[in-house]
């Protein structure tokens, strides 16, 4: 079987393969190193990779096998992971110049997990200076541009990971969502990326550890594929406060199931957020499609008052945490976005922490009201399509300026604040041919229904199969 074809095949897929002997982890690392070779210089997905050392864990994991040992739950399936995410031996540089040179002793709990479960890891995938922003681009590494158009961003903050997911270079790859970093990209370039429940994937080590807002996740091709590596980075951690006790054996379980009668509220505009044109369109031909599928569709959405200054408040207190210090240090070598909301976070009063507090219990609580009345909430994963490289972040949408970096996040950010598990999924193309995903969010901690409605929704559709001209 040649490289390409290799590559082509769903995690799942090749997780089979490898289980019944008719495939190699050293045959599947070298198609995923060709595919590399080939394609990442024209969108720069992956910016640390190690070759020799992907090839030794590989031969090491077959050795394994012929020796009659138990595979891991992700044997001898290629990685990389997200550039924020610390790998003991192997660079680590949130995309800042002041960490370009940093290689860690340790590696994150997320990354160790997938070792364990035996990942064949190949580098880093790239993201924006400390994951501010969803347009991949840094003074490290550079811009990380579209797979179906290069002219255009991949997204962010895991844009490395939707383009590289996108060209077939890996199965598999994680990644981070403050305000959207797991969703956007992935609509953007055609794949899958679901922002679990806080806890769901504990976090390790992490110097904001109260920080509910910022999640790590899995992104892939398909929804199976997304819930096998969700089984095996998921699973409690007592070192992270917000761990869920429940056990991830249940995501590598069949998705299949019977969603008829399913009641979805459909959100195209979130409550009046500007979206653009081709966005609203692609998002309304998706609606026959659940129909199709049994499910009951009316127009709804939550009431998101107070959300805007709620996020903004617990957003700069997040990088207040994180960021104080490296500022203090560092200012000259920081991205002018990063220093606002840095600095943001240090300035703001009190009273505007205990004002987004309050904020955000009335949003939960109408929240989980709402979620009651309705099974699903589906709407736009970004209100905008990929736009050029060259731009930093969307100043105006459908004629609707923009405020600052993150103000056309809106429909992502929205819901982080309610802790509501989403999950984007390809839904349509626009006119120019540009990928759009459907944002689908799911009732409190249910990622297990969120994941079956959403595989439901994509065998429907096949749209994953549409992948970028080469």
């Amino acid at each position: 079987m040649s490289w390409q074809a290799l590559c082509e095949m769903t995690a799942v897929q090749m997780r089979a393969e490898i289980a019944a002997g008719q495939l190699s982890a050293r045959e599947l690392t070298e198609a995923h190193l060709a595919a590399i070779e080939q394609r990442n210089p024209a969108v720069n997905a992956i910016v640390t990779l190690d070759a020799p050392g992907a090839l030794a864990r590989a031969r090491a994991a077959d050795e394994a096998q012929a020796r009659g040992e138990a595979l891991g739950l992700l044997h001898g399936l290629p990685v990389a992971h997200k550039d924020c995410f610390l790998t003991e031996g192997m660079r680590t540089t949130w995309g800042s110049p002041v960490y370009r040179d940093f290689v860690p002793t340790q590696s994150s709990l997320i990354v160790s997990r997938q070792d364990a479960a035996g990942t064949i890891r190949l580098g880093k995938t790239n993201m924006p200076e400390f994951g501010a922003g969803s347009q991949t681009f840094n003074p490290v590494f550079g811009v990380t541009r579209n797979p179906y158009d290069l002219a255009l961003t991949a997204g962010g903050s895991s844009g490395g990971a939707a383009a590289a997911l996108a060209c077939r270079m890996l199965p598999l790859a994680d990644g981070t969502d403050m305000g959207g970093s797991l969703r956007n990209p992935a609509s953007f370039c055609n794949v899958v990326g679901l922002r679990p429940s806080p806890g769901r994937v504990p976090q390790w080590p992490n110097a904001a550890a109260y920080n509910s807002l910022t999640v790590a996740g899995p992104m892939a091709r398909t929804v199976s594929d997304v819930a096998l590596y969700l089984a095996a980075m998921a699973g409690p951690d007592a070192r992270d406060p917000w761990t869920l006790e429940q056990d991830p054996a249940c995501f590598a379980q069949s998705l299949e199931s019977d969603v008829r009668g399913t009641r979805l509220a459909y959100a195209p505009t979130w409550g009046g957020l500007p979206v653009e044109p081709r966005v609203r369109d692609a998002l309304a031909a998706s609606l026959p499609v659940f129909e199709s599928l049994g499910c009951e569709v009316r127009e709804a959405c939550p009431d998101f008052s107070g959300a805007d200054a709620a996020f903004h408040a617990l957003r700069g207190l997040a990088f207040a945490v994180t960021q104080g210090q490296t500022l203090a240090r560092e200012r000259a070598r920081m991205k002018d976005t990063v220093i606002w909301n840095t600095e943001l976070g240090l300035s703001q009063a009190g009273a505007a922490l205990a004002q987004a507090e309050r904020d955000r219990a009335a949003l939960f609580t109408r929240m989980h009201a709402f979620m009651q009345q309705h099974d699903f909430l589906i709407g736009p994963v970004s209100q905008v399509a990929p736009f050029p490289v060259e731009e930093p972040y969307v100043r105006e949408i459908d004629g609707t300026a923009m405020d600052n970096y993150i103000d056309w996040m809106r429909s992502g950010y929205y819901l982080s604040l309610t802790g509501h598990p989403a999950i984007s999924v390809p839904c349509g193309f626009t006119a120019e041919g540009l990928p759009v995903g459907i944002q689908i969010v799911g009732r409190y901690r249910d990622e297990l229904g969120l994941l079956r409605l959403a595989h439901a929704f994509e065998q429907a559709t096949g749209l994953w199969r549409r992948a970028p001209a080469r």
